[in-house]
């Protein structure tokens, strides 16, 4: 009998923290430029260049965690029948974290035995294992480390379901993903749909990412012949024969050198899926009506820096890799979904057992048509489109119970709509109800309902931003309100206006905003501008009076140093960190930023001490080389005061060769 359950998972787990409270204004940098092959199809060409976020706004930065584990328990939920236990992180992006094949007691994905976060997404918060759902952009969802509204209901035959569901904030729009597993299903279903309730059209991105163990007999495969490759050579996005590609086959990652993206060019009308099969030919199986088009494997590699990635995330162990399966071809394109328009597909999920001489043959035809055959026989493709096509009988059913809450900002816009007389966002099926409603959005409703802001204490950074045109207007036209005349109405404008390139605004108001009442939070906003404006000795100003003000406050300790740093006042930061309570002080981003700046000063023997005491930094972001510059970056000093001669290109080449980086502290994604 199929059942829904709610349960908690154990596990030893790092502390997410607070999430920054600074609002996040610095201009995300535009993709890479890329060469493209000849022959990639202008479709591709023109998603590749549409849709790609300047800001990670209204959204905010979670970088407060920590990598101390501690025992902790997971709210999760758990659909079982009689073949398969799928379990779900609700806390946590509402992540399927774990798939067991309850004959064979296989576990189908990559369960991490710890809790680890590590700075790869786009608000920086991330770890790995399981199945996760993103939607937005490029840079994983922004809601991998949130919780999600959870509830249940049942299909007509009685079968629970699970819905999870939120408001995305980047192109405001409701997703929901209605999991199932009927009575004798050998898969897991997942009935995805994305609204956009807007008058206009938006850039929409959808990728669900599956990670699953990796072992040297580990095969990937999917129905294509061809894949466009991102890390196969630098700057390229170059087009590849699948399964062999310069005499390697890439379809087992043991072969990969280097991290990378395989994005598989599967021919219209295949019946999209994906597999990973080990030597005995059995693994997950992912597989998806035809909207869901696209499907992907990315490999870290077998260089150091992938290596240790993958440790910094996990505990030792064989490894793992992501196959992954979204909306389009490759992971870089958004498409133009219309407005008003309602897209959905199904996504299923189980174990599949094939033939080991043919899954690890050499004729790749034959292994491509013996897995689309055992698909057929497992879940038919015309079987999963009519499961689909069902399913929209209960995707607006009225949920049972709710099982938690997720943000109150669909509440909010639901507030809102009703102000102007526009249609909601919630309906019967996908309901955002005001109990989710928290002190982020409640000045929002007084700016809404009264005309302006509340008066906020100076004392405490202000929480919850929202940006977009119809917020703009409001709190413009509240301006005429001398109620609104306050330092958190300013302060609030100013953001809005950085948003939408209006830099000349946003200095006015949060310079009004400080003559109202001087704050810390209007000053390193207005520090901030005029950095990026290569003010750099007004910024330092500015940053050194905010941290004064809170001197417990890392965010604007860590802005302090790293602009100190870059306008030549290093030694101004040495002399600060002197000051910082230990709390600040011992934190791994606040050492190294104290050793870049020792070596720029030429105090090399706090650079010698930090690699000495092995500092691990909890947010050391993905393609960072921090530790890079800084380890080669000492010993030219070095050599350069001990032998007196100058830092040139041979004395670098010299380092490099004398002086290998550590691996320990190697987290480059390609050293050559």
């Amino acid at each position: 009998m199929s059942e829904l359950r709610i349960q908690s998972w154990s596990m030893p787990a790092a502390n997410l923290g607070f999430e920054n409270p600074l609002p996040p204004l610095f201009r995300r940098q535009s993709p890479s430029r890329l060469v493209y092959p000849p022959d990639i199809p202008n479709e591709i060409l023109e998603n590749l260049g549409y849709g790609h976020l300047s800001s990670i706004l209204p959204y905010t930065v979670q970088d407060g965690f920590d990598r101390e584990l501690q025992p902790a328990d997971f709210r999760t939920a758990v659909l079982e029948n009689d073949i398969l236990r799928a379990t779900f992180l609700l806390e946590f992006g509402g992540r399927l974290w774990s798939l067991v094949h309850k004959p064979s007691e296989r576990e189908l994905l990559e369960v991490n035995p710890v809790f680890q976060l590590a700075n790869l997404a786009i608000r920086n918060a991330w770890f790995s294992g399981g199945v996760e759902w993103n939607i937005g952009t490029t840079g994983h969802s922004p809601l991998t480390c949130s919780p999600l509204f959870a509830s249940c209901l049942e299909r007509s035959d009685g079968t629970p379901i699970l819905r999870l569901s939120e408001w995305e904030r980047f192109r405001n729009t409701p997703f929901q993903i209605d999991a199932y597993l009927p009575d004798g299903s050998p898969v897991l279903f997942l009935r995805m749909r994305i609204m956009n309730p807007n008058s206009h059209d938006v850039p929409m991105y959808w990728w669900s990412n599956i990670a699953v163990p990796e072992s040297p007999d580990t095969r990937v495969i999917a129905p294509a012949e061809s894949a466009y490759c991102l890390g196969c050579k630098p700057g390229h996005l170059a087009r590849i024969q699948v399964p062999n590609s310069d005499g390697i086959d890439i379809t087992y990652p043991k072969n990969a050198a280097y991290a990378a993206d395989y994005f598989f060019d599967i021919p219209d009308g295949q019946y999209p899926w994906i597999t990973v099969l080990d030597g005995d030919g059995y693994g997950l199986v992912q597989v998806s009506t035809d909207r869901l088009m696209g499907r992907k494997l990315w490999v870290w590699g077998r260089e150091v820096g992938g290596r240790n990635w993958q440790k910094f995330l996990s505990p030792p162990g064989d490894g793992y890799v992501e196959i992954q399966a979204g909306l389009t071809r490759t992971q870089l394109e958004h498409l133009q979904m219309p407005a008003g328009a309602e897209w959905s597909w199904l996504e299923a999920y189980g174990l599949l057992e094939a033939d080991p001489s043919i899954v690890h043959g050499s004729d790749w035809v034959r292994t491509r048509q013996h897995i689309n055959q055992e698909l057929e026989n497992m879940i038919p493709r015309a079987a999963l489109s009519t499961e689909h096509e069902q399913g929209a009988d209960f995707a607006e059913t009225t949920p049972m119970q709710v099982i938690q809450q997720g943000s109150g900002w669909g509440a909010l816009e639901n507030r809102r709509r009703e102000v102007f007389g526009e249609p909601a966002i919630s309906s019967s099926g996908l309901r955002f109800d005001a109990d989710s409603l928290t002190n982020e959005q409640i000045p929002w409703i007084n700016l809404l309902e009264e005309g302006s802001f509340p008066v906020s204490d100076p004392g405490t950074p202000p929480r919850g931003y929202l940006v977009g045109d119809q917020w703009l207007d409001l709190l413009e036209r509240a301006m005429q309100n001398d109620a609104a005349q306050n330092w958190l109405t300013y302060f609030h404008l100013g953001v809005m206006k950085s948003y939408t390139g209006d830099l000349s605004g946003s200095r006015e108001a949060w310079e009004r905003s400080l003559s109202l009442e001087w704050t810390p939070w209007a000053a390193r906003n207005l520090a901030v501008l005029v950095r990026e404006d290569g003010c750099l000795d007004e910024a330092a100003e500015l940053l050194i009076a905010a941290c004064d003000a809170v001197p417990g406050n890392v965010s604007l300790a860590v802005e302090c140093g790293h602009c100190l740093i870059e306008a030549d006042l290093s030694h101004k930061w040495l002399e600060r960190v002197l000051g910082l309570p230990h709390s600040i002080r011992s934190i791994g981003r606040i050492q190294l930023l104290e050793a870049r700046a020792a070596l720029a000063e030429g105090e090399l023997q706090i650079v010698e001490q930090f690699f000495s005491n092995q500092v691990i930094v909890a947010d050391l972001r993905e393609g960072e080389n921090s530790f890079t510059d800084l380890w080669f970056g000492y010993h030219e000093r070095r050599l350069s005061i001990d032998e007196n001669i100058p830092v040139d290109e041979t004395l670098r080449a010299r380092v490099r060769a004398d002086f290998p980086l550590p691996e320990e502290i190697d987290f480059r994604m390609r050293s050559a």
